[in-house]
């Protein structure tokens, strides 16, 4: 079962016992200070384990007096002006201590060894890059469901992919002949100008060809001639390709958020990485 979207007021949560956790994907001051009163209230009737928010620097203070702790954030999320801070406040103690403190340092050290190199592959015929039309959705559920047991969004579901490229994201995937064999998206805040470059997924046997890189390439373009400002990822901690693919174009990093999203079966650990579009 996948976690619910809901409101409150006019802030977004995410929650469920997929990754057990409640997510204030986007926060209206105005609900303030309700809303925090309205995650405790729902973590402890459902059991989460954490709770896990998206806070623009103005209200940081406030998060933290609530027990709330920063692990990461970006200068000038919100229309290149306005910072935001990803918080966690963490309901069982066991949450809190990374269990895999070592692959996480070795990941990020390989990364930090790649930053700004800026390689961009070249792509290789027969491969066809293009963004995706909503005609594509069937083979995109299927590509999700190849690579990822599990996730943290319903992209396994072809509908949840229509309406999400009607709305607010854009996917480019690549093609051999009519086999669908890379993809990735940019979910876009066209308001707060920023753009999360994520839901990268290869075909195991295309892996370690640059793929993810390309693919980047094309969302930072696409999402210049939008508007974008900032563009950021929240990658795999345990992960050393992707960490990899944004060091190499020039990404920055700033925290880890602590065994904060279920994928594949397993709690993972997540880096935020980010960085400023021309």
């Amino acid at each position: 079962m996948n976690d619910r979207i809901e409101t409150f007021g006019s802030s977004l949560i995410q929650h469920g016992k997929h990754s057990n956790r409640a997510y204030l994907m986007s926060l209206s001051l105005d609900d303030l200070p309700e809303v925090l009163t309205h995650l405790d209230s729902l973590a402890v009737t459902e059991g989460y384990t954490k709770i896990f928010a998206k806070v623009p620097a103005q209200a940081e203070a406030l998060f933290a007096s609530n027990q709330y702790q920063a692990e990461a954030d970006i200068p000038g999320f919100y229309g290149g002006e306005e910072g935001v801070f990803f918080m966690g406040k963490y309901l069982c103690p066991e949450r809190k201590i990374e269990k895999n403190p070592e692959l996480v340092e070795k990941a990020l050290e390989a990364a930090i060894e790649k930053l700004s190199l800026g390689e961009i592959p070249m792509l290789e015929e027969p491969l066809v890059c293009r963004p995706t039309e909503p005609q594509d959705a069937e083979q995109m559920a299927e590509l999700y469901r190849k690579v990822f047991a599990s996730y943290p969004f319903p992209i396994h579901n072809p509908g949840y992919l229509i309406e999400t490229m009607e709305s607010h994201v854009f996917y480019y995937g690549l093609w051999n002949q009519n086999t669908l064999v890379a993809l990735a998206s940019a979910e876009t805040d066209l308001h707060g100008q920023n753009a999360e470059m994520t839901d990268f997924a290869t075909l195991p046997e295309y892996r370690s060809k640059g793929l993810a890189s390309y693919l980047l390439a094309q969302l930072e373009e696409a999402s210049t001639k939008r508007g974008i400002q900032t563009a950021y990822t929240i990658a795999r901690a345990y992960s050393y390709g992707m960490n990899i693919t944004f060091a190499k174009q020039g990404y920055t990093f700033s925290g880890t958020l602590t065994h904060n999203t279920q994928i594949s079966g397993e709690l993972e650990s997540m880096n935020v990485w980010h960085k400023t579009l021309p």
